[in-house]
């Protein structure tokens, strides 16, 4: 039997952890924000409260609305709070081994029905479950960046994950007006199989001197008609997480087209991540985005 969903507890309030808290809150879920200490867990709520506002500015929520949902969110810096939720989803950083000591240190806390998810964009659902009490009742759940923006929720079953489960988190992703979309547990998924490699091969084209970040931007908004440039869309995910992604690609595939660039790995052991430290393809310090190259 499905699990009605009613109350979530969502490790990590960064940038993925937030939006999720974000549209659980609209859709009138009671949400447990967690995160390693109180300061980390107020900067989320300020992001949610701030992205909601803009909501509000665009006509998109009310500021009534915006007030019961923020009441609905509650801050957490231990597991222990979160032993009465029906669903526990992780989104912490996209790190293999990070995720497995939340798993492990998670559990015990747990109620025995409770299902587990994690956000990974990448990494097999199979080998997380393998490390917690319950396979069968852990699933991956990946929301798109930005979550209160982006439509779509991919679904990934590992090998022991079971139908109510599946339903359950089906059922979940409904009650948020989202669509999901299932994929199986291969590396990356579908969206990030497809989408980065892409992003990998425009830092090759920078890499090579084929074309400047402006213009390998401009030519994919106004040539493929996409919504920002790859580069652009690298620094807004974040390039450690792309070259996160890459990897595991690299290593779960073992095909030398997905070998990240080095250029990428570059601006990683500089610290240029992107928007979240300021620099990236783009220089964001001054206000108005500049390209680094």
């Amino acid at each position: 039997m499905a699990l009605d969903v009613k109350k979530i507890g969502i490790i990590g309030a960064g940038q993925m952890g937030n939006g999720i808290a974000h549209v659980c809150a609209l859709a009138g879920l009671d949400v447990r924000l967690n995160d390693v200490s109180e300061e980390r867990v107020a900067a989320g709520l300020a992001t949610i409260n701030g992205n909601m506002a803009r909501q509000i500015g665009r006509g998109q929520l009310s500021e009534v609305d915006r007030k019961a949902a923020l009441d609905h969110i509650a801050p957490s810096t231990d597991f222990n709070d979160l032993s009465d939720c029906d669903l526990v989803i992780e989104a912490a950083t996209e790190n293999e081994d990070t995720k497995r000591k939340i798993f492990v240190k998670l559990c015990p806390s747990l109620r025995a029905d409770a299902i587990v998810a994690s956000n990974t964009s990448s990494i097999s659902i199979t080998r997380l479950a393998s490390v917690t009490d319950r396979p069968e009742r852990f699933i991956g759940i990946h929301f798109m960046n930005p979550v209160p923006v982006m439509q779509l929720v991919e679904l990934i079953r590992g090998i022991a994950t079971d139908d109510s489960t599946f339903e359950t988190a089906k059922g979940f992703i409904e009650k948020l007006g989202k669509t999901s979309t299932v994929s199986e547990d291969f590396p990356a998924f579908i969206v990030n199989r497809i989408l980065l490699p892409m992003i990998n091969e425009a830092i090759y084209t920078l890499y090579e001197g084929v074309g400047s970040v402006e213009a390998i931007d401009t030519a994919m908004r106004l040539g493929a008609n996409h919504p920002m440039g790859p580069l652009q869309l690298a620094d807004f995910i974040g390039l450690d997480t792309c070259l996160s992604v890459m990897q595991v690609l690299h290593e779960g595939l073992a095909d030398s087209k997905y070998r990240p660039c080095p250029l990428l790995v570059k601006y990683v052991e500089a610290g240029w991540l992107g928007r979240k430290t300021k620099r990236g393809f783009y220089d964001y310090r001054s206000g108005s985005p500049v390209p680094t190259r």
